[in-house]
């Protein structure tokens, strides 16, 4: 762990100029306390960092939160080996990605039997916060259990026993994303009203107690449910076609679900504040979680320290070494196709600035980690699952 400043606590040891200078404008505003802590996989965001976590009195940055709220991991150990699987990995793919859309803009054309509780539960608990999420997506309903495009994917992985694992990323989707624009524009029109100057126009605040802070906690907190539920929908699907694939029903052995990107009221250092974590996951002692890797490289099971300096947090995977852009300039479709060798996906051009390249060596970030979470599990995917 690196001290930057008294307001600024670092365990990145790759970290760029960029970033750092981010996060340390971010750890300045006055409401942060006691510090913002620097996750290993840190790197320039909307706003705030990607991979921080930042403590706020009375106070929350809707653009620190992430503009994917909730967004997160979850997988499941089953009872199958390496040995009880077919040759055939293609098939197993191709199924996956029949049961679940997986690209930007697509939806399910209808809510399945799996998916109708969860969005009666999601229309009650909108309707107990007071708002309509239609106003925001009119097909919300139906991208529940839908993946997404970026950096989101579903794989099936054996870990360092050759248990099968069935693990996937995703978040609020189109819904959330929306919620999220929609606040981060409310708290800069309130920083023009409130003739508040701010170094960065994304660090725009809601005060606790306004009316606009309240609308955006409820719709918040509604958002991080519903990434939470896409995820269980579309394991639930995974689990299916696996059973369907291999001819026998999966024994769920483990489920774990975990939001990155999401704020909720936590006590540190003996007080009450806002923690937002952006691109973080939850570590407190013996809390398990989930930090992927990159496309084509290993994933791990975790179990949190409860490291009280870095506020129960630790890294929610590899982190960016270079932009979407600049990894599409400095790789090839070659590059990615011999990065993935063994593994089952999808070839196309479309990922290449997915390559694992184009992030920091997830081994690194887990070395950076190693005072944040002990490692339960090391996965190694052997089918990748992923939209354009």
């Amino acid at each position: 762990m690196k001290t930057i400043n008294a307001r600024l606590k670092s365990w990145a040891s790759i970290l760029d100029a960029k970033a750092e200078a981010q996060a340390v404008t971010t750890s300045a505003m006055p409401f942060v306390f006691p510090h913002v802590a620097l996750m290993p996989d840190a790197h320039l965001g909307l706003g705030a960092t990607v991979g921080s976590v930042i403590p706020t009195l009375r106070a929350v940055m809707p653009a620190a939160v992430g503009v994917d709220i909730g967004c997160g991991m979850i997988a499941v150990k089953t009872q199958f080996a390496a040995s009880d699987l077919k040759s055939d990995l293609r098939g197993l793919r191709e199924s996956i990605e029949r049961a679940i859309p997986t690209s930007a803009g697509v939806n399910n054309k209808k809510i399945v039997s799996t998916a109708e509780p969860r969005v009666a539960f999601l229309t009650e608990l909108a309707a107990k916060r007071g708002f309509d999420p239609a106003q925001y997506a009119g097909n919300w309903a139906l991208q529940l259990g839908t993946l997404g495009s970026g950096n989101h994917f579903i794989e099936v992985s054996l870990d360092e026993t050759d248990a099968v694992w069935l693990f996937l990323h995703s978040g609020s989707r189109g819904v959330g994303n929306k919620i999220a624009q929609h606040h981060i524009t409310v708290a800069q029109r309130l920083m023009e009203k409130w003739w508040i100057s701010l170094p960065d126009p994304d660090l725009a605040y809601l005060v606790e107690g306004t009316p606009e802070f309240g609308r955006y906690i409820d719709e918040l907190t509604w958002a991080q449910q519903f990434a939470l539920l896409n995820r269980e929908e579309m394991m639930d699907r995974v689990v299916r076609q696996v059973a369907e694939w291999m001819g026998t029903p999966v024994q769920e052995t483990e489920r774990i679900n975990c939001h990155h990107n999401f704020t909720q009221k936590e006590n540190h250092f003996g007080k009450d504040v806002w923690l937002s974590r952006k691109g973080a996951i939850s570590a407190r002692d013996g809390e398990m979680g989930l930090i992927p890797g990159s496309m084509g490289t290993a994933s791990y099971v975790v179990e949190g320290l409860g490291n009280a300096v870095a506020l129960h947090s630790s890294p929610h995977g590899a982190g960016r070494n270079f932009s979407r852009s600049a990894a599409r300039k400095q790789f090839t479709a070659s590059d990615l196709r011999e990065a993935m060798v063994g593994i089952e996906y999808r070839d196309t051009d479309a990922f290449i600035d997915e390559i694992p390249a184009a992030y920091k060596p997830i081994d690194q970030v887990m070395a950076d980690a190693s005072d944040l979470v002990a490692i339960r599990h090391t996965l190694r995917q052997i089918v990748n699952v992923k939209g354009d």
